[in-house]
């Protein structure tokens, strides 16, 4: 039997096709809001949302709160960290100076990818005799010598798109030895978005885990998270938004996810 295939009806594309022309546009583009995108490709926003989700995890765009931005397109494999480390820079050494103050000398802390996080590395100069758990590859470069007693990185799959680990969260303790779970003060979790209906959510399914099983293994959590995402949702959930101590970020949320904050007794850090 001969099966013919026929062309999608106008306004309809298949979705792997509409992908490839989602991340082209963006590309040439630059910079491009949901609504656009939307209307472009004559899809609901959700759909787009889905789309630019997957785009992100695959590294082929960056997604922002509401839209999202091309990765330059230079041939290297951490053109979307360069391109991270200058969006929203003010606001990621703001929220990393309120984090640092959250860290007691002496204190273990679980620190996770990505750029906001290597704000507060940066921002512990001060600090003496912490003990150092990340899946960031960069923060080791971050920290000022004097700062820590131990520095430690979890192994698994490295994202070089972010330059971090995936994985468990557990360390080795020689051959033949086995895990070792780990037990930490403070967990400070960098997230992708924050919403009342979403939690604290990322684009990466394996991110989430790994920041999940942190935050079990933590005293207290601290969620880091600029201002620009809240109200997003992204793929990828985290934890309600109830689940942690403190939320750490530049400026007041909206009103929503504010009285829900407040309701869970979460505690907000702002400037």
């Amino acid at each position: 039997m001969v099966t013919v295939a026929h062309d999608p009806p106008p306004g309809r594309r298949l979705p792997a096709g509409r992908k490839a022309e989602l991340a082209t546009y963006v590309a040439e583009v630059g910079e491009v809001t949901v609504a656009e995108l939307a209307e472009r490709f004559e899809v609901s926003s959700d759909t787009v949302r889905r789309d630019l989700d997957q785009l992100d995890a695959d590294g082929l765009v960056i997604r922002t709160h509401g839209g999202a931005v091309s990765p330059s397109g230079a041939p290297r494999p951490d053109t979307e960290l360069d391109v991270r480390r200058r969006v929203q820079t003010g606001a990621k050494e703001v929220i990393g100076k309120l984090a640092a103050g959250l860290v007691q000398d002496g204190t273990a802390v679980l620190l996770n990818g990505g750029t906001t996080v290597l704000a507060v590395a940066r921002a512990l100069h001060d600090h003496r005799d912490l003990t150092l758990a990340t899946n960031n590859l960069l923060v080791p470069s971050e920290v000022s010598p004097g700062v820590v007693r131990d520095m430690l990185v979890f192994g698994g799959s490295v994202r070089t798109s972010r330059q971090a680990t995936v994985g468990p969260v557990v360390f080795r303790s020689g051959v033949g030895g086995g895990d070792v779970d780990v037990q930490c003060d403070l967990a400070l979790i960098a997230v992708g978005a924050a919403s009342v209906a979403g939690g604290y959510s990322v684009s990466h399914v394996g991110e989430a885990a790994m920041m999940r099983q942190m935050m079990e293994r933590a005293d207290r959590v601290a969620i880091l998270v600029d201002s620009s995402k809240f109200g997003g949702r992204l793929f990828a959930r985290v934890a309600d938004l109830g689940r942690v101590d403190h939320v750490v970020t530049d400026a007041t949320p909206p009103a929503e996810e504010l009285d829900a904050l407040a309701r869970e007794g979460v505690e907000l850090l702002l400037p």
